[in-house]
């Protein structure tokens, strides 16, 4: 399973490549705007300045909602870097966009999944991932991992080239499930990430160790 950061934060995204770990990064207009990145121009810059930090994919969403103006962004953000993945809502015009890039060789993230039938069709119009939000899910008191366990099911029967990209992660018990569950690809913040190196017995362990080396060695 593939491990994406959900940021527009360089020193974020750099701790998590220089960790050894980090695959891609996803972004979205309020994770530019939490970060004050305002204006066209100034968004596609930090767009290629995480793609200089990266090697994987870096998806890049477009904010139209019409097919015509899904299809112009798209195909500006492709051009800006190969690491470009058009990130398109699931909406009927994103569902024919989906299909427009696939065609012309432009890869694309379907984004705002919470169903197996938005999954299917984004899937049939041949998207490179999909993005199930498993932690908004949770929010309405329905388990957001079943999703990923339906779709990936699903995906595996029809045969679909489709990467399951679980998003919307709050913990890293949702990294840990998706990983069980069948996704190929997280996208979560850095601390979710960083607890996965947590446990008390690893720190308990580890003091004993260096207290037991302390005394042997004066």
């Amino acid at each position: 399973m593939k491990f994406f950061i959900d940021t527009a934060n360089i020193a974020q995204i750099k701790e998590a490549n220089d960790l050894g770990i980090l695959d891609g990064v996803t972004t979205n207009p309020s994770l530019m705007a939490k970060e004050g990145i305002k204006g066209t121009d100034a968004i596609m810059k930090h767009y290629v300045d995480i793609c200089n930090i990266v090697s994987g994919d870096v998806s890049a969403e477009v904010i139209s909602t019409d097919f015509d103006g899904i299809i112009r962004e798209g195909e500006n953000l492709a051009a800006l870097h190969e690491n470009i993945v058009v990130k398109v809502p699931m909406i009927k015009d994103g569902v024919k966009a989906i299909k427009y890039f696939s065609s012309k060789g432009i890869r694309t993230n379907c984004t705002l999944i919470f169903s197996p039938g938005q999954a299917i069709l984004a899937a049939k119009a041949g998207a490179t991932y999909i993005s199930p939000f498993v932690g908004r899910l949770d929010d309405i008191s329905y388990d957001g991992m079943s999703l990923i366990a339906e779709i990936a099911q699903i995906f595996a029967v029809q045969g679909y080239q489709t990467q399951i990209l679980a998003a919307s992660i709050r913990n890293p018990i949702h990294i840990i499930k998706s990983a069980q569950y069948g996704a190929h690809v997280i996208t979560s913040p850095l601390d979710s990430i960083l607890a996965l190196l947590k446990h008390p017995l690893t720190d308990i362990g580890l003091e004993k160790f260096l207290a037991d080396h302390k005394k042997s060695n004066g």
